[in-house]
């Protein structure tokens, strides 16, 4: 069952105000904006993590790239072959282990993680766009704290 948005006026006081609610909500439309955004330049999320990690850790095996992300690694083939079909990465033997396959970033693909990261920042910015700059670092700050508890 899904939750649609009322209007404010005829939502409980305590259901408005209830943090874990709140947070639920924001964290649906956030996907949303994610998802839509990323859809429309043929993308999911598990694309961008991949992408993401191999741009900054550099070249792994999919067990390496599964930790990395937390994609389980029965998903993670599915990934991987989708971005190897796009061009996006490029699956070679690992020479010190010819059993499995080191994952590189292509060219290809970084120009595609770039354009990925625009529309991230994009969908950021209308789901933080209420909020002053100094309240965007702050509910960042939040959230990172009950994440890490």
């Amino acid at each position: 069952m899904t939750e649609h948005s009322p209007e404010a006026g005829e939502t409980p006081e305590r259901l408005r105000s209830l943090p874990s609610r709140l947070l639920a909500l924001t964290a649906a439309q956030a996907d949303r904006l994610v998802s839509a955004g990323l859809a429309a330049e043929d993308a999911r999320k598990w694309h961008y993590a991949a992408l993401v990690s191999l741009d900054e850790s550099g070249p792994a095996s999919q067990a390496d790239l599964s930790r990395r992300t937390g994609i389980y690694r029965s998903d993670l083939v599915s990934v991987i072959n989708e971005l190897a079909d796009q061009g996006h990465v490029e699956r070679t033997p690992d020479p010190t282990d010819r059993r499995r396959n080191v994952i590189t970033l292509t060219a290809r693909g970084r120009r595609h993680l770039e354009r990925l990261d625009e529309v991230l920042a994009e969908a950021q910015e209308e789901l933080m766009g209420p909020l002053t700059v100094a309240e965007r670092a702050l509910l960042s700050s939040l959230l990172e704290r009950l994440l890490d508890r």
